[in-house]
C-alpha cells in the first residue's frame, strides 16, 4: 500500500469523519437550546469540551496536508484553521454561559458554514481516496506511481 493512500484512508478520511460529527453534535446542541431543551449550562459545558480538540484536529489536518503536498486540501482548510487561530489568540473561542442566548443565532450559523465546508473537504477525501485506490489497484510497477496527484 503507498503512502498517497495511507495518508488518505487513516489519517485524513477519520479526521474528516471526526471533524463533521463534533459540528454536527454543536449544530444539534444549539437547536436544542434555541428550543429550550437544555439548559445554557449543559450546552456551553458540551460545546466548549469539543472546541478544543477540533481545533487542534482542524489544525493538524491542515499542517499535513501542507506538509504532504497535497495543495487543494490544504488551501481548502486553511481559512478555517486560521479563523480557530484568530478566535484562540482573542480568547473568543469558548461560549459563556451568561450570553449564549445573545450569541446563539451567530453561533449557529458559523457552525453551519462550518459544516458545510467539512463536508465538501470529505468530498474531496473521498473522491480523491477512491481515485487513488483505483490508480494503485491498476498499476503494477513502483515507477509509475511516484507523482499521483501531488
Amino acid at each position: 500500500m503507498g503512502w498517497n493512500l495511507l495518508f488518505w484512508l487513516a489519517i485524513c478520511f477519520p479526521v474528516n469523519i471526526a471533524l463533521l460529527a463534533s459540528t454536527f453534535y454543536q449544530v444539534l446542541i444549539l437547536s436544542d437550546l434555541e428550543s429550550d431543551y437544555i439548559n445554557p449550562f449543559d450546552a456551553s459545558s458540551r460545546i466548549n469540551y469539543l472546541v478544543l480538540p477540533e481545533f487542534i484536529a482542524q489544525g493538524a489536518l491542515c499542517a499535513l496536508c501542507l506538509f504532504t503536498g497535497h495543495w487543494f486540501m490544504f488551501l481548502l482548510t486553511v481559512p478555517v484553521t486560521c479563523y480557530h487561530l484568530m478566535l484562540y489568540v482573542k480568547r473568543e473561542h469558548l461560549i459563556d454561559v451568561t450570553e449564549v442566548f445573545r450569541v446563539i443565532n451567530a453561533e449557529k450559523k458559523l457552525r453551519i458554514a462550518k459544516l458545510a465546508l467539512y463536508l465538501i473537504v470529505l468530498i474531496v477525501t473521498i473522491f480523491r481516496l477512491t481515485l487513488i485506490g483505483v490508480y494503485y489497484l491498476g498499476i503494477e510497477d513502483d515507477e509509475d506511481i511516484g507523482n499521483l496527484w501531488r
